[in-house]
């Protein structure tokens, strides 16, 4: 039997997304739902709202802890000065792949690890730019049809078929793209003297 990381690691998430990337590194994690509100204010910039809502909802689980690490995340995709939503219905879908077509749009990955025993806590925001190719009508039904990325914010999975609208990606870490980003959540471990290589 496994020794449990110490402290404890919470995911202050109910995202199966984000849950399924930190099992990735580890299955040793217990997922809380944050309950916050994530209206964004007036004006606020996309990677202000990223930043503000990681550290909020790891604050509202470290709030009821006396003892471990928690990781808030929360992700906007940006096209110019747009911050996109979750398409939710097919004739949404299509009209944001059509408006990509040969452009690029930039997801924001909002990430805050807090030491609910010390209050320390670490924020990053990181970006990730997909670039689209040239995509004709029939390609975007078909992806549609096939994926119904309908709960994803900018229309595709690019953990699925969603890679095949894509000319390039650019970035430092592709988990972000999913919705955390893992490379600076060990280093953000690291500080707290978690190493996930070496623990149990």
């Amino acid at each position: 039997m496994f020794a449990a990381i110490q402290p404890p690691l919470y995911l202050a998430s109910t995202s199966v997304y984000r849950q399924q990337l930190l099992q990735k590194l580890t299955s040793n994690f217990t997922a809380v739902a944050p309950h916050i509100d994530e209206t964004a204010y007036p004006g606020e910039t996309a990677p202000a709202l990223v930043q503000r809502l990681a550290e909020a909802k790891a604050q509202a689980v470290a709030a009821q802890l006396a003892t471990g690490l928690v990781i808030g995340s929360d992700q906007v995709a940006v096209f110019g000065e747009q911050i996109l939503g979750k398409p939710h219905t097919p004739e949404n879908a299509y009209a944001q792949l059509t408006s990509f077509s040969g452009q690029a749009i930039t997801f924001l990955t909002g990430l805050c690890l807090i030491n609910a025993a010390t209050g320390q806590t670490q924020t990053v925001v990181e970006p990730f730019t997909v670039h689209f190719r040239e995509l004709t009508h029939a390609e975007i039904l078909a992806y549609i049809a096939k994926e119904q990325p309908f709960d994803c914010a900018g229309s595709f999975k690019s953990e699925g078929l969603g890679i095949s609208l894509f000319r390039k990606l650019e970035g430092d870490d592709p988990n972000s793209l999913v919705g955390l980003p893992l490379i600076q959540l060990l280093t953000l471990l690291r500080h707290e003297g978690i190493n996930l290589l070496l623990s149990p």
